[in-house]
């Protein structure tokens, strides 16, 4: 081989090695073991059932992931709390231990203070201006915040609305609430929403709900339909009322440590794919929101249909009184959004 030729050669293989080696400096920490070393492989670890439509969007991302990265890039994905409980997941996206997590809006106040303004009652006027409102400038902002705290939201999952279930009284206007013991989340905003309508607000473990209501413990909840219907709580409860007072969405974060090892060409295939996932999970939602009521009337529970306006007057106070002022400001954004 003459000189020209291996130094042409050398270059090549020269060439090669910088490149390899610079695509894996991005994936550092995130090989596959085994296979093809230069694949990225994320690891998303979260607390659902492989039933739940998250999951399934998460499989989704995982396939269009691959797709768009011709195999090079794919996620290993951790159902029902395997890598620990959603506040341990978060806690391992913040050291970088782990890329990817679901989480409620509802838990991640405690890092992003902003986030409590799901939890106010009535806010949104329907279901369009709420994915308006996520996928527009407010909701874009709001997953950003997260960065100071090592945590990149990607997207906007649905969680449905929140409604009032009860086991012996219907609730059918806000006064029917009234000296009812109703299981709230362990949020301040959540007591107050329950407290404004006159019922007494008491924080219960999720897993704890089914029993708390089955020995009398308290009176009644609030969910969504496919968690009334899911975790059974229709065999206690024979009332579920369609107020729709809360929007609280789920979001799919990723370690901004991780992130920001990811050359530019796979972010974008991360978010495409995560962003294509949230579409697909709306669609599994409103199909398994269907046949969760569909499910509860079979099983003998009265759906009843209500004036929300009636709900959302008792609570307007709420809004009204709010000190935080920029969620003051959210609000009339969020009011703003068509």
């Amino acid at each position: 081989m003459n000189r020209g030729l291996s130094y042409f050669v050398g270059g090549i293989l020269v060439g090669t090695f910088l490149a390899t080696a610079g695509f894996s400096f991005y994936l550092r920490g995130h090989k596959l073991v085994g296979g093809n070393s230069n694949q990225l492989v994320l690891k998303l670890g979260h607390g659902l059932d492989t039933a739940h439509p998250v999951h399934k969007a998460m499989e989704f991302m995982k396939l269009r992931l691959e797709e768009l990265s011709s195999g090079n890039v794919t996620v290993d994905i951790y159902p029902s709390s395997v890598l620990g409980s959603e506040t341990q997941c978060i806690e391992q996206l913040q050291n970088g231990s782990l890329a990817m997590t679901k989480t409620s809006a509802a838990a991640m106040e405690n890092f992003i203070p902003a986030m409590s303004v799901f939890g106010l009652p009535y806010i949104f006027r329907d279901a369009d201006h709420y994915w308006n409102v996520l996928n527009g400038e407010v909701g874009q902002e709001l997953l950003r915040q997260g960065e100071s705290k090592f945590l990149r939201g990607l997207c906007y999952y649905d969680g449905g609305s929140r409604n009032f279930y009860t086991k012996d009284k219907p609730i059918r206007t806000p006064d029917d609430l009234k000296g009812l013991k109703i299981r709230v989340m362990n949020s301040k905003t959540a007591i107050d929403m329950v407290k404004a309508m006159g019922g007494a607000a008491t924080p219960i473990a999720w897993g704890e709900l089914y029993s708390a209501l089955a020995q009398g413990t308290v009176d009644g909840a609030e969910n969504n339909s496919p968690s009334f219907a899911s975790n059974k709580h229709y065999e206690v409860c024979k009332h579920f009322t369609l107020d729709g007072h809360t929007r609280i969405p789920d979001m799919l974060l990723m370690s901004s440590r991780v992130w920001k090892k990811l050359n530019p060409e796979v972010r974008d295939w991360v978010q495409q794919a995560a962003n294509e996932s949230s579409v697909f999970q709306r669609k599994l939602w409103l199909e398994k929101t269907v046949e969760a009521l569909e499910q509860a009337k079979n099983e003998g529970v009265t759906i009843y249909e209500v004036d929300t306006d009636a709900f959302a007057a008792k609570v307007a106070p709420m809004l009204e009184t709010v000190e935080s002022s920029e969620v003051r400001e959210l609000l009339k954004k969020i009011n703003e959004v068509k």
